[in-house]
């Protein structure tokens, strides 16, 4: 290895260790399953680390790294399409008691609404909602045209807005709504 090729995989490994909280954040919000996504983040890295040689312009490398997530995430799901789909199960959240506080009624009721969202729509909102990806970057990412990103995005945001108008309703008028208030 030469010395320049050793300070760019230095480099790489940085950027990676950097931006895996984002990996595992974006592949839990396209799976709703801890133990999977973080599958999908460690097989991320691993082939990100095995391919480095190939990646010519350390400016798309964001774009990169979650296009192989992308990959990744693809060929689990076509593995397992024959024995159970991900989608079919109720996933609770035993950790937080949702019911202790407005905050996390409201994180409950946002989860449900974007898994409520087709595929394609939950994958294009999360690359540019959450993870701040370009339409460009986006429609390289799913390998769609900029124009189905952009349409895709328009109606995930409109049905969102929608779904969660409607989880709100019933939380206004449910008189068993309680309001914690902090006491110093």
């Amino acid at each position: 290895m030469n010395p320049f090729q050793f300070v760019r995989h230095n480099e790489i490994r940085k950027r990676l260790s950097a931006i895996r909280p984002r990996l595992y954040r974006t592949a839990y919000a396209w799976t709703h399953d801890r133990a999977l996504a973080e599958d999908l983040t460690h097989e991320t890295l691993v082939k990100a680390l095995q391919g480095a040689r190939n990646l010519r312009d350390l400016k798309a490398f964001d774009a990169w790294l979650f296009r192989i997530m992308a990959n990744c995430r693809h060929d689990h799901f076509r593995k397992q399409a024959a024995t159970d789909d991900i989608d079919n199960h109720e996933l609770i959240d035993d950790q937080t008691p949702e019911t202790q506080s407005g905050e996390r009624q409201l994180v409950r009721m946002v989860r449900e609404a974007v898994r409520a969202l087709p595929e394609t729509h939950r994958q294009t909102l999360t690359l540019v909602d959450l993870e701040g990806f370009t339409y460009v970057e986006t429609a390289s990412i799913l390998r769609v045209p900029v124009g189905t990103v952009m349409s895709r995005l328009s109606r995930a945001r409109a049905r969102l807005k929608a779904l969660l108008s409607e989880a709100e309703t019933p939380l206004k008028s449910n008189p068993r709504t309680t309001h914690i208030r902090r006491v110093k």
